[in-house]
């Protein structure tokens, strides 16, 4: 029978007070919502700072590869015109050795005539010096005797000598021409065979230029990606730290706005205080007090033991008693920005759901008949810095 009556209790507080509007923030949980701003506030200015900490760092790492690249681009730029001093150079090593080959053909064409010249001399002369010590004998009985003269034989015997000086002197310039096409020849052996090393050698140069070019190609290539990847991350940075600064205004907005409605809120527990307070006895409750109470009680304090529970209740009756809130225990807990188990829709269950337990109920008729274990105190909330509690009961603090 008493589980009925209070359902219909609670149905009656639905129907009467369930449209009342309501503020999420009540002074309690204003004093939360204000640590809880703070706390994240601070949190996004550790986040800002980080952000703007990594980006001085990437700022510092753009500028150390832009550096490194300019080094690099330098630096291909050298490699680039020492591959081309080579190339030209291999270039005119290779029209070096090509004009040797010219003039060695021209030599070995020159010496194989002079050879052949010389063979042709060699077999001549291998005849005359047969027939002279073969026929000497009658030719110069021959020539001495068919001279008609001495003059002739004197113009004879001269001539002999001259065709002799002169197959001598030939056979003389034939061995230095060919010395002299030979040593020509070796020389330009030896000047070709320098010229191929030299050109080995500058081929040897011109890959391990190529090398270096690719090498140094492939780090632009890489600090190129580096700088596109660094600035990358600095715009996501800068972007991001963009948000947090519009993020922080935000808070600080947020932060300033609840720190006037908690000093509005503490002006009116210090009004409250020193208002004029009704007795006990000057209240009339009305049906399903009792109910709300125990339930708010619950969603308050239902984790606290019991001297909180009736900390909590107290609060609520001093609401009651003071000239400053509504007269009314419905008019206190559904007072606009109270209590936040009303805006969160906390309370609207467990009155659905009868949550109360006894010692919540124990508590509400405690501060009913007129008992108080915290004084005159108008508000609680969870403990917090700057706030000097006149009680600390539990886990709250009242003031």
């Amino acid at each position: 029978m008493r589980l009925k009556q209070n359902m219909a209790a609670a149905i009656t507080f639905f129907l009467l007070f369930g449209a009342v509007p309501v503020s999420v923030y009540a002074t309690d949980e204003t004093r939360k919502q204000l640590e809880e701003a703070e706390q994240e506030r601070n949190k996004t200015l550790n986040q800002l700072d980080e952000t703007r900490e990594n980006l001085d760092g990437l700022n510092e790492q753009k500028d150390t590869i832009e550096g490194t690249l300019t080094n690099l681009n330098t630096e291909l730029s050298k490699i680039s015109s020492n591959l081309s001093d080579l190339e030209s150079s291999i270039e005119n090593k290779e029209n070096d050795i090509e004009e040797i080959n010219r003039k060695i053909e021209i030599a070995n064409s020159d010496l194989e005539r002079a050879i052949a010249d010389k063979e042709e001399l060699y077999e001549t002369m291998k005849s005359q010096i047969k027939f002279m010590y073969e026929e000497s004998d009658y030719l110069y009985m021959e020539m001495l005797f068919s001279c008609n003269s001495l003059a002739d034989l004197i113009n004879r015997n001269d001539y002999i000598e001259q065709l002799s000086a002169y197959q001598t002197r030939k056979l003389e310039e034939y061995a230095e021409t060919q010395a002299k096409i030979e040593e020509i020849a070796a020389q330009l052996d030896d000047d070709k065979h320098i010229l191929e090393m030299d050109k080995k050698q500058l081929d040897s140069y011109k890959a391990l230029a190529v090398a270096e070019q690719s090498r140094v190609s492939g780090l632009v290539s890489q600090a190129n990606k580096n700088l596109v990847d660094t600035a990358n991350q600095i715009s996501d940075a800068e972007a991001k730290a963009l948000a947090y600064e519009k993020e922080l205004k935000s808070q600080e907005e947020n932060i300033s706005t609840l720190k006037a409605k908690l000093e509005e809120e503490l002006r009116m527990a210090a009004l409250a205080a020193q208002s004029s307070w009704r007795d006990i006895s000057e209240v009339t409750f009305a049906e399903g007090d009792r109910y709300l109470l125990a339930n708010l009680i619950f969603c308050e304090a239902g984790g606290e033991p019991y001297n909180g529970q009736v900390a909590v209740g107290s609060v609520v009756m001093n609401r009651v008693l003071s000239s400053v809130y509504p007269n009314t225990i419905v008019g206190v807990i559904y007072q606009s920005g109270q209590f936040s188990p009303v805006a969160s829709g906390r309370l609207a269950l467990a009155l659905a759901e009868g949550k109360a337990t006894k010692s919540c109920y124990d508590a509400a008729d405690e501060v009913m008949a007129g008992n108080t274990n915290v004084g005159n105190c108008v508000y609680f909330r969870t403990p917090v810095d700057g706030i000097t509690p006149k009680y600390r009961i539990g886990g709250h603090i009242f003031y």
